[in-house]
């Protein structure tokens, strides 16, 4: 520890007024060291771990700390705050500032070290020896765990007794604990067993603070602790037969729980780290009684905590949950889209009308070889909600979530509320079986209530929900949807246009885009001259989301994930047969900026081909169909504005994103050398 604190890395008298200032007057000692490269590019990294979560303790304690690149061994910098800084401690500032600046690949020696501090300072006498510390001198030689001898005490008297209650070695990777008596003691009733898992983003302060704070909270409280700190400088497992022995569990953790599954059936009490450290001895006793009531963990870890996944707030949580519901939906959007895309190009428009190939099929023709492609990725498409809402429900619940998502999305389906209401029916039934599984329930019946229970409970709640509180509304909406559309159809053409390239546009083959498409199918039946330009500008809105993300992707690819990018590749061809669902994946990712964007670029297209007096006979088919468009160039310019618009908005609107991330972090550090990836 000599090593990582001197004296010249020691400020006793921090004039700093804010965090962000404490941070660069402690990093510019260690630039003035050597121990730091880049000062802004460090106080950038600094920012983005406490953007994550603020590193202030109660007891007036700063911990600001992170790996960076730029940091060239693990150094430590103290300073003392006369007047305190705010680090968003609940019990106010902190006169206590500790920055730790960890390399990015420090190894586990040096991490390691670095617990042994965060342990040391949940200890009162160790903090109260920092501020009576009179030189930097002091300060560094406490703080490296080397202070001066003190002078010797007398020695206790013959008659004093001594508890014993240890616990491993700093910084190791378990510390178990005990209350019990000392030598010569009646022997005691077993204690109460409790194992526990602390961990942190960043592993470093936080996840050894929780340990140790657990660990005087158990020495207090006469529990047997043992605590398994999933931390950087390593951890080692704690054994299964301790897990075994057992009462209860504790988790405070920021990033998930590894291997969690081994903790099946203990009474769980499950926090964020900084619970615990600031209130251990409550979570220990929430734990004793779980036990007694005998509120034993059904639950198994989800998808999501398996990924390792960090779940930093209930929005992360959202869209981590809904991603999980889309990455599985991609696969038949991909294949049931191009299905029909290439039976468009084969058998054209009409092929729609083909009886079944499993009543008529000739092997060798064309129109019988376009209808299986149709046919077939007409039930492909058939599984898009359903699946969508399965595996939402999967993320949130894991397996016991499927069946309920799935009955849900079916259900959408019937009443018509597409993939919003997929989006619906995956979080009710997701939430319906987290619901559940949190009731105390017989110890017979744990046994059945993942394959049993829980899906026959969820399903029920699901589909009545679905059916009786979401389908009602949406069918009304719909049928005011319809008579409002018929009302404007005689009106003026450009404005009915806009508003069915809004519609069309807004929940992507939802049911807005369905009252949009059915409005014009409906056309189709007595065709002239006014149905056949909205036929028209019905379909070219319907492209332009897909086209307006693969071309987005293409352009700005940085400003989207590995798979956002390969998702667009896909999407020109969707896009180009009249797919709107190709844009879906990127609406559920991040539908704030890409539905108003495609909103926006649908607008433009139909009120563009209504102004061109674009008319199209055929109810689907894309640019497959050109030939039989009236005014074909005009309806791909159309096309091509709307699309250009709606990618330029989407670019736009990420790009703002980004820059509202980095601006969290600027307090830190220069805003010409800082970036930080959304």
């Amino acid at each position: 520890m000599s090593e990582m604190i001197t004296p010249q890395l020691v400020d006793l008298d921090l004039s700093a007024e804010s965090k962000e200032g404490a941070a660069r007057a402690l990093a510019e000692r260690m630039v003035t060291l050597g121990r730091v490269t880049d000062l802004d590019g460090f106080l950038a990294d600094v920012a983005a771990r406490e953007a994550q979560m603020p590193t202030g303790l109660e007891g007036g304690i700063g911990i600001p700390h992170c790996r960076s690149t730029h940091v060239t061994a693990p150094t430590l910098a103290f300073g003392r705050s006369p007047s305190g800084i705010d680090f968003g401690a609940p019990d106010g500032p902190a006169d206590l500032i500790f920055l730790i600046a960890a390399p990015a690949g420090a190894d586990d020696a040096h991490l390691s070290i670095l617990s042994t501090l965060a342990r040391r300072l949940m200890r009162p006498d160790f903090v109260a020896a920092l501020r009576a510390a009179a030189t930097p001198e002091e300060a560094a030689a406490l703080v490296a765990g080397n202070p001066a001898p003190p002078a010797p005490n007398p020695a206790p008297p013959a008659f004093e007794e001594r508890g014993s209650g240890g616990g491993a070695p700093e910084g190791s990777g378990q510390s178990p604990v005990s209350g019990r008596g000392g030598v010569g003691e009646s022997p005691a009733v077993q204690p109460f067993r409790i194992v526990a898992v602390t961990s942190c983003p960043t592993g470093i302060a936080h996840t050894y603070m929780a340990a140790e704070a657990l660990t005087q909270a158990a020495q207090a409280a006469g529990i047997e602790l043992t605590v398994e700190t999933q931390g950087s400088a390593g951890f080692t497992k704690l054994t299964p037969e301790t897990i075994a022995a057992a009462d209860a569990a504790v988790f405070a953790h920021d990033v998930p729980v590894r291997d969690r599954a081994r903790f099946a059936g203990k009474p769980t009490v499950d926090v964020g780290v900084k619970a615990g450290i600031n209130r251990p001895a409550e979570l220990l006793q929430e734990a004793r009684d779980k036990a007694a009531r005998g509120e034993i963990s059904t639950t198994s870890p989800t998808p999501v905590e398996e990924a390792g996944e960090d779940q930093d707030g209930y929005g992360a949580k959202l869209r981590t949950w809904l991603m999980s519901g889309v990455s599985y939906m991609v696969p038949f959007v991909a294949a049931g889209g191009l299905l029909i895309a290439l039976a468009f190009a084969i058998g054209g428009y009409e092929i729609n009308n083909a009886p079944s190939v499993a009543e008529h099929f000739v092997w060798t023709e064309a129109a019988s070889w376009a209808a299986l492609l149709f046919q077939t990725g007409g039930l492909a498409f058939g599984f898009l909600v359903p699946v969508l809402a399965g595996y939402i429900a999967y993320g949130m619940a894991d397996r016991p979530g499927l069946v309920p998502g799935f009955v849900g999305g079916a259900v959408a389906l019937t009443i018509d509320a597409g993939f919003l209401g997929g989006l619906i029916a995956g979080l009710i039934a997701g939430g319906t079986v987290l619901a559940v599984q949190k009731v105390k329930i017989p110890v017979a019946l744990r046994g059945i209530m993942p394959v049993v229970v829980l899906p026959l409970i969820g399903s029920a709640v699901t589909a009545f929900l679905m059916f009786l509180v979401v389908g009602k509304p949406v069918a009304s909406l719909q049928r005011a949807l319809t008579d409002w559309l018929s009302g404007l159809s005689g009106a003026n053409a450009i404005i009915l246009g806009v508003i069915l390239g809004l519609m069309m546009c807004f929940d992507l083959g939802g049911p807005l885009n369905k009252v949009a498409y059915a409005f014009a199918i409906g056309g189709l039946a007595t065709p002239n001259e006014g149905s056949l330009k909205v036929m028209a500008a019905v379909m070219a809105a319907g492209m332009v989301p897909p086209l307006a993300m693969a071309l987005a992707t293409t352009v700005r690819g940085r400003l989207f994930s590995k798979t956002e990018r390969e998702n667009g590749k896909a999407a020109w061809f969707l896009g180009a047969s009249f797919i709107s669902e190709g844009a879906i994946p990127f609406a559920a990712a991040d539908p704030l900026r890409v539905i108003p964007a495609a909103m926006a670029g649908g607008a433009v297209t139909g009120a563009l081909s209504m102004a061109f007096e674009c008319t199209l006979r055929a109810p689907h088919g894309g640019i497959f169909v050109i030939p039989l468009i009236g005014n074909p160039l005009l309806y791909l310019i159309a096309i091509a504005a709307g699309t250009a618009t709606s990618a330029g908005l989407v670019i736009l609107l990420k790009g703002m994103r980004k820059q509202d991330t980095t601006a969290e972090a600027e307090p830190l550090a220069d805003p010409a050398k800082v970036t930080i990836a959304a």
